[in-house]
């Protein structure tokens, strides 16, 4: 009896060892899952400048910059930007940061003031943080949903683009919306790109055509633009350079001897009209079908080739890049425009 209960006593004994053991490494696991300490940081800085449809304003976008930084390594996760001036804080965008640790933001925002800062949401390694607020007073903006600027325009410089005839350009398109705009959106929105003002030989494309607007989105959306031109064809074919095909000898073994038989028989049967007739509108006939084949595409094509494509047209043009929504009712349009010249 003493022997079981010496053996049940060491057992308590070691169970409340490693219980005291335990506790102190749940502790420390507990910490550990609170991640690495992080600070964010929320930069502002004014943007690209943009002409709107009403007379006398300008369009000031925002440039916003956010760094998220931790004690160990860098970062990484969702983080995004709120605006606290109204009664409730409002989520304008969301990005995911890159291999440093940053993201960026172009902001059309509606007149009046506004408290930005930057939340970063945190994974199971970093804590999240939020960034002091930066206030900005926005003052004659556009009156429109949204804008459509043009940027990085290569080969070229800030607001021209520069091309030989059968070089291709590329630029930006980024389509930013207003506040009011995505507010009163209850569905995904698309504005299609479309651009005008291109010289004879020459095209543009857009990936993606159609760009989306989520509800409460601000941030803006991009797609790149390509400018294509044509040069000279150097393809052409000299008249008489190309022979009939092969089966033309082949034809003219049968329709010359039918031609001077249909006009012997013409000749020697004078005495019956009918027959000198029927074979004379057969002759004409005849004659009138060799004519024609000489005037066919192909026959066209064989003795004087192709046309060359002419080059794209030297000289300066306004490129303009259009934006275009539609609820099924109204119809909303806003656009940009740049220098293309062709050299």
């Amino acid at each position: 009896m003493r022997g079981i209960l010496c053996r049940d006593l060491r057992l308590e004994l070691v169970r409340g060892f490693c219980v005291a053991l335990a506790i102190p490494a749940l502790s420390v696991g507990a910490s550990q899952a609170q991640g690495v300490n992080t600070t964010t940081t929320l930069t502002s800085q004014p943007g690209a400048s943009a002409a709107c449809s009403t007379p006398k304003l300008t369009l000031a976008l925002t440039d916003l910059t956010v760094a998220v930084t931790g004690n160990a390594g860098v970062p990484a996760g969702t983080v995004s930007i709120m605006d606290e001036a109204g009664s409730a804080p409002v989520q304008l965008a969301s990005a995911v940061l890159d291999s440093t640790g940053k993201a960026s933001f172009v902001f059309y925002l509606a007149d009046g003031a506004h408290s930005l800062s930057a939340v970063y949401a945190g994974n199971v390694a970093f804590a999240g943080s939020a960034s002091a607020p930066v206030a900005l007073t926005i003052s004659s903006q556009c009156d429109s949903e949204f804008v459509v600027t043009a940027s990085n325009l290569t080969p070229g410089s800030a607001s021209t683009l520069t091309l030989t005839p059968g070089q291709t350009g590329s630029a930006t398109a980024t389509v930013v919306p207003s506040e009011e705009f995505v507010s009163a959106l209850t569905a995904p929105a698309f504005i299609t790109l479309s651009c005008s003002g291109l010289p004879d030989q020459a095209s543009c494309s857009f990936t993606p055509e159609n760009l989306e607007i989520l509800p409460g989105q601000d941030g803006g959306v991009t797609s790149s633009m390509l400018i294509l031109t044509s040069a000279a064809s150097t393809t052409s074919i000299p008249q008489g350079a190309r022979p009939l095909r092969s089966s033309t000898p082949v034809a003219w073994a049968f329709l010359l001897p039918g031609t001077l038989g249909l006009g012997g028989v013409a000749w020697g049967v004078r005495r019956r009209r009918w027959l000198s007739r029927l074979s004379l509108v057969v002759l004409v006939g005849l004659v009138t079908l060799l004519g024609t084949t000489g005037c066919n595409p192909r026959y066209k094509y064989e003795h004087h080739g192709p046309v060359p494509n002419p080059p794209t047209p030297a000289g300066s043009y306004t490129v303009n890049v259009t934006g275009q929504f539609s609820n099924g009712v109204t119809a909303i349009t806003n656009g940009t425009s740049f220098t293309l010249t062709v050299n």
